[in-house]
């Protein structure tokens, strides 16, 4: 049993050499300070030898980083033009940026309750700060006393028995005072043990997104050129269609116009139109054949129109986003009207891919929408995704599943009524059959649903 009132007086020793260390620390800093205020004190060879390493480092980290970009862009370009392993690239990548976002999504929940348990933990000590020090000195004490001395003068051994009768009355109560407060010492310890240890792969995790973000950009800005080689005319049918936005009041009117007035997007309308009829027939024919659709489908990465039929894809899509569900569906609005979509609360900087296999038909500012984006899915489907910072991809574009295509900024870009907190980036999602906005719900896989539960 004296374990551990032994370990309790090792710690106890250990932390009072660590403060007054660490105010000695302080101390002879203060002084260097003092000491070199009034003027500025020669620069020794020592001084100018290791400002001169840690130059050469920051050459050698910038000339790593130089060499880690060339090659990132010499594999990229290698790509050339083939599309199937660019959106390969492109979804993998994206797909690694979401998971990692996860993971550190998790590492930030366990963090702040290991900081909120330490945090319990100091509050009790400290609470106990006098029972603490009563507890170490009646200890020290007792660990420094000689044995008694029985073989004396019987004055002494009559001391001694007293002694003992005290000592007897005592240390039982005394342990047991020792022996919790040095279990909730070694409890902090370990406590602060994990949290270094999370701490850790929270950093190697936003090492780890920081990477995979710049190949993402790389390989959009690959994407987007190709884009651009093929469509001459982006700009300026970016411009008449942002200009286009002005002319209408709603969403439905925004698609019509689009569809109606912009070339790009009634290409591609027609695309999707077409599109559906022959997903339909071959949804059709998978049915006669008593077989169904699932994430298989989605494989094929040179598919240049949707893998299946919107209507039979239930079930089988994912979210744009990592986030949390602060709106559903049906809910209230906030001002007295029905929710059209649903609307993720997300982290800053999050990156959004898309849903469904579609055709871009609007990308760009409206009204209170922030940047938005609509795909026409085919079959009378549209998909409008709203709230992004920036936009990554063109009118008249065919986009795949999970391909990234916009990221969210720090704030909030929707109006106020789509989101519960203005400081924080909500991303919303809708989905239309024939104009009118449906519940997407039924649309989103298994395991999407259970992300988003509020």
């Amino acid at each position: 049993m004296r374990a551990p009132i032994l370990n309790l007086l090792l710690i106890g020793s250990l932390a009072g050499a660590s403060l007054a260390s660490t105010s000695l620390a302080g101390t002879s800093l203060a002084q260097a300070q003092t000491a070199t205020t009034p003027q500025t004190a020669a620069v020794s060879p020592d001084a100018i030898k290791q400002r001169e390493q840690e130059l050469e480092a920051a050459r050698a980290s910038r000339k790593s980083a130089e060499e880690a970009q060339a090659k990132l862009k010499a594999e990229i370009t290698s790509l050339g033009q083939d599309r199937t392993q660019l959106n390969q690239q492109l979804i993998d990548t994206a797909a690694n940026v979401r998971s990692v976002e996860t993971k550190i999504d998790e590492a930030e929940a366990r963090l702040r309750s290991l900081n909120g348990r330490e945090q319990q933990m100091r509050s009790s000590l400290d609470s106990r700060r006098a029972d603490i020090v009563e507890v170490l000195a009646a200890l020290q004490r007792a660990g420094r006393r000689s044995p008694p001395a029985l073989l004396v003068r019987p004055e002494d051994a009559l001391q001694s028995l007293r002694t003992a009768m005290l000592l007897g009355a005592v240390v039982p109560d005394l342990r047991g005072r020792a022996e919790k407060i040095a279990g909730e010492l070694g409890e902090l310890v370990a406590l602060r043990k994990n949290i270094a240890t999370e701490r850790d792969q929270l950093a190697a995790d936003r090492d780890k997104v920081r990477s995979d973000q710049t190949r993402l950009t790389a390989l959009i800005d690959e994407r987007q050129r190709q884009q651009a080689s093929r469509e001459k005319d982006l700009d300026a049918e970016s411009a008449r269609a942002i200009a286009l936005s002005r002319q209408v009041g709603d969403l439905q009117g925004l698609i019509a116009k689009m569809e109606q007035d912009l070339q790009s997007a009634a290409k591609a309308a027609e695309k999707a139109a077409e599109a559906a009829r022959q997903a339909e027939a071959k949804a059709a024919a998978s049915a006669n054949a008593g077989t169904k659709s699932g994430p298989a489908a989605f494989k094929d990465r040179s598919r240049t129109t949707p893998a299946i039929a919107f209507a039979v894809a239930k079930g089988l899509l994912p979210l744009p986003v990592n986030g949390n569900k602060i709106r559903d569906f049906g809910g209230s609005d906030g001002v007295g009207g029905v929710q059209k979509g649903i609307s993720l609360a997300t982290r800053p900087g999050s990156q959004v891919t898309t849903p469904c296999d579609g055709w871009v038909v609007y990308a760009g500012p409206f009204r209170s929408y922030g940047q938005l984006l609509i795909l026409n899915a085919g079959g009378g489907y549209h998909v409008l995704i709203a709230g992004m910072e920036r936009i990554s991809v063109n009118i008249g574009q065919f986009v795949l599943t999970g391909e990234p295509v916009a990221s969210m900024g720090s704030t909030s870009q929707v109006a106020s009524i789509l989101a519960t907190n203005a400081s924080q980036p909500v991303l919303y999602v809708e989905f239309r059959k024939d104009g009118t906005p449906i519940d997407p719900g039924p649309w989103w896989a298994a395991n999407e649903g259970e992300k988003v539960r509020g």
